[in-house]
Parts: C-alpha cells; structure tokens; sequence
C-alpha cells in the first residue's frame, strides 16, 4: 500500500480531522482516506435511452428527424 506525506498541513484543517475522525471512530488516515474517497467516487453514468420522465411526453407525437431538419433549415435563414 502507498504512503502520502503531506507537507505544510495547516493545523487547524489537521485539527478538524482529528475531531471529525473521532466522532467517526477512525484514525486520523482512515478518516482521510475515506474522505478521499468520498470525494473522488465518480456518480454513474447513463445512457439516454434509460430516460424517461418529461421528455418522453413532450416528443411523443414529435416526428424527431422532421423536428431537427426544420431547426436546421431555420439556421441558414
């Protein structure tokens, strides 16, 4: 497992740790690591055919590829 060493750590930020890794009955590596790992879980990712709600409504009586054409057509105007 890697090592981190963190130079110049301001003390109160240390500090704080320290009473929030306590309140969670953690050291003070654990608490950062979860913390860490918190902070860098990346939410999931979906595709837009698993969409529902409104816009299905809107688009239901919505011919898409005559909608897009008419946008298009109203650029060049």
């Amino acid at each position: 497992m890697a090592t981190l060493n963190i130079k110049n750590f301001p003390e109160p930020l240390y500090e704080t740790l320290q009473k929030q890794a306590e309140q969670e009955h953690r050291s003070v590596a654990q608490e950062v690591i979860h913390l860490l790992e918190h902070a860098t879980k990346q939410a999931p990712t979906h595709s837009i055919l698993e969409l529902r709600g409104l816009g299905k409504v809107l688009w239901e009586n919505v011919d898409a590829v005559a909608h897009v054409r008419a946008e298009r057509d109203s650029w060049d105007s």
